[in-house]
């Protein structure tokens, strides 16, 4: 939950004193305020640094209590600035000349308010501290966890990126994908993983569907994007998408269809063709991802049209039944990697090395150790070895050490998702405070979305999680912790073509988060009530708590009447701070409700075609608005009044139903398109 407000803290003591402390009887209170916001700001550092072991459910609750105090004076001060802004900005001439002489008024009518406002949390904040030392809560109790040293940028960029564009980083991925991409193109295979003697060329012709099974972190995913990659040129249409545990073939089944569908889109297809239509005289291959039971199978590849073009269809599935019930002539099993193997891949990932035996001789006991806790699992190797420095210095000896009694026995001999959602769970713990909220922040997108770089940078500067560094622009700042992730592993570095309306087509450079990872960060999410989740995948599941401060909304299948029935239409909306949505249609009643997001500071209604002309009117009026992407909606106009936003920073109108036209010359465009 620290990292959730470390990053507000801050900024909101300065807001305070830059802002109101100048104000009759509110200036010395602002000051005790801030000075109390900074001491807790400086504990809740303590605890982000801590031994989690050590942080029992008092430290927790009194973190919580924390983390409701600081938004709750976050809203104090914004609302303040709201009222301020609402009161000069009026439609006409007439009009504003009558705010401007009652604005004298009007200011100290809402510094009253404000007083009121700043002695309530004073009295919070006391209290807070005060059961802080009542149950001493400090460094002493709190012993600091083992830490990487810290590197230079330019090292963690280069070996980040260096890894990331290496799509064999697991080892043994491209030798399978070599032998599979060849039986792909062959005719038909046996059981036992051999091809036969050819067939008829109808048979040849038909569509055949590849399963790739085995246990979670394994690389199955990594494996299917990695034929798709080696066979682009046979196969030119191609898509993939992912199917989640609670898939519902009666509610999910559309949904996944125009995920489907949208995938296709991007290569140019009409929006309004079936998958019938778009594939039936076309030789595609397409990736269903993370199949969970029998019935969502059948479901799926009863969409698919089984034309003679020599189609492919790849499954991964954890499920075997689900892999032989896919495919009859061709299952792939992936297994865990031998001891060999995986001391490879832990030497190329820590010492950036092919050859076996270049762990120094200082190490190899611990990785030894930490190999054998693995359990050959390619996920859990460069997780763990993500974190740990190459030098043999004391200081790196005794932190692979503590990595090593860090990790539970769990996968030695019984691989469990509890046993891998542990060694991710380390892996997040052992990020530096800084990068925490930005980690957590990938929650906000669904499984298997390619999240484009500059969209989440952009975001992250928005919401406030990038600290200023001398010398350096917030979005280099932001450049050096998506490159951080990127080094650890959190994320993956991805990339796909975008082809515009005008055929040009456009490289998009981004980032994907493994499904493992993502169920840990939305459930760390979910206990600092960091983001609020509606979808269908969180049916029966409470995923947003308490004052809402980031929506953000899954649905791709259903209508209106679901968000009603799992509570967006009864949520209270004056709280929350960003609102994005992954649904494209059917949401003209949420639309309707934009402005009682008064203290929105991020909107991303990307490929949202419900969004039209007429809400920009509420838009207008979001004034601590930061970030706005109207792309691929059907929005056509932009008003003049968007020139209000004046704490607007990036505005993207990329890739609209038709090209936005402004009346506005306020109006800038200052987030570059994306793969530009």
């Amino acid at each position: 939950m620290e990292s959730a407000a470390l990053s507000v803290v801050s900024k909101v003591g300065q807001v305070l004193v830059d802002e109101l402390q100048d104000i009759r009887g509110v200036g010395n209170k602002v000051v005790h305020l801030r000075d109390e916001l900074a001491t807790m700001n400086a504990v809740l550092r303590v605890i982000s640094e801590a031994e989690q072991g050590s942080v029992d459910h008092i430290v927790r609750e009194w973190e919580k209590q924390v983390h409701d105090l600081v938004y709750d004076a976050e809203d104090c001060t914004d609302t303040y600035s709201l009222r301020i802004s609402r009161s000069m900005a009026r439609p006409s001439i007439y009009a504003r000349a009558k705010r401007v002489a009652m604005y004298p008024y009007k200011k100290l009518v809402l510094q009253r308010a404000l007083t009121a406002d700043i002695k309530d949390l004073l009295v919070r904040t006391t209290t807070v501290s005060e059961r802080r030392a009542r149950y001493n809560i400090d460094r002493a109790t709190l012993p600091r966890a083992a830490f990487l040293a810290p590197v230079s940028v330019a090292s963690i960029s280069a070996r980040s990126l260096r890894r990331a564009d290496d799509p064999h980083q697991f080892v043994g991925i491209r030798e399978q994908a070599d032998a599979l991409a060849n039986k792909i193109k062959s005719p038909i295979h046996d059981q036992h993983d051999k091809i036969t003697a050819p067939v008829q060329v109808e048979d040849a012709k038909s569509l055949k569907v590849v399963s790739i099974v085995g246990f979670g972190g394994l690389g199955k995913t990594t494996l299917a994007m990695e034929l798709c990659r080696q066979l682009d040129v046979d196969f030119p249409c191609q898509a993939m998408v992912s199917v989640s545990q609670a898939f519902n073939v009666e509610k999910d089944m559309e949904g996944l269809s125009k995920r489907l569908l949208q995938k296709l889109n991007n290569k140019g297809e009409d929006e309004t063709n079936t998958i019938e239509e778009v594939l039936k005289k076309t030789r595609y291959l397409i990736v269903i991802d993370d199949v969970w039971s029998l019935p969502a199978w059948e479901a799926i590849w009863n969409i698919f049209p089984k034309s003679n073009c020599g189609s492919r269809i790849i499954v991964t599935t954890r499920i075997k039944e689900v892999a032989v019930a896919a495919s009859a002539d061709f299952v792939h099993h992936m297994e865990p990697l031998e001891r060999e193997a995986s001391e490879k891949l832990f030497v190329k990932r820590v010492f950036s090395s092919t050859k076996l035996g270049d762990c120094p001789t200082e190490l190899k006991e611990t990785m030894d150790i930490i190999l054998k806790k693995c359990g050959g699992l390619p996920l859990a190797i460069v997780s763990i070895a993500s974190l740990l420095p190459s030098s043999t210095s004391a200081e790196s000896i005794d932190m692979w050490k503590q990595v090593s009694r860090s990790i539970g026995s769990h996968m030695e001999s019984n691989r469990t998702l509890e046993g891998m959602r542990q060694l991710i769970t380390l892996s997040y713990d052992y990020l530096p405070h800084y990068l925490k909220a930005c980690m957590m922040y990938v929650s906000i997108f669904p499984e298997d979305y390619m999240i484009a770089k500059d969209r989440l940078l952009y975001r992250w500067i928005a919401e406030g999680l990038v600290t200023e560094k001398r010398g350096l622009t917030l979005l280099e700042v932001a450049e050096e912790y998506f490159n951080e992730l990127l080094s650890r592993n959190m994320i993956q570095l991805d990339k796909f073509v975008y082809q515009l309306k005008d055929s040009r087509e456009v490289e998009v450079q981004g980032c994907r988060v493994h499904d493992m990872i993502l169920e840990v960060m939305v459930s760390k999410s979910h206990e600092s009530n960091f983001v609020s989740l509606v979808g269908c995948e969180f049916e029966g599941k409470t995923y947003g708590h308490g004052k809402v401060r980031r929506l953000s909304i899954h649905d791709n299948d259903h209508d209106e009447h679901h968000h009603s029935r799992h509570g967006v239409e009864a949520m209270k909306l004056q709280h929350v701070r960003s609102l994005t949505t992954f649904q494209r249609v059917d949401l003209a009643k949420l639309l309707d409700r934009l402005g009682e997001f008064k203290l929105l500071r991020v909107l991303d209604l990307e490929d949202c075609t419900s969004m039209r002309n007429k809400h920009m009117r509420d838009v207008c009026r979001l004034y601590l608005l930061r970030f706005l992407s109207l792309r691929g909606t059907g929005v056509k106009i932009m008003p003049r009044k968007v020139g209000n936003l004046e704490r607007l920073e990036t505005l993207d109108v990329q890739h609209s139903h038709q090209e936005v036209t402004t009346d506005c010359d306020k109006v800038k465009q200052t987030r570059a398109p994306m793969g530009q």
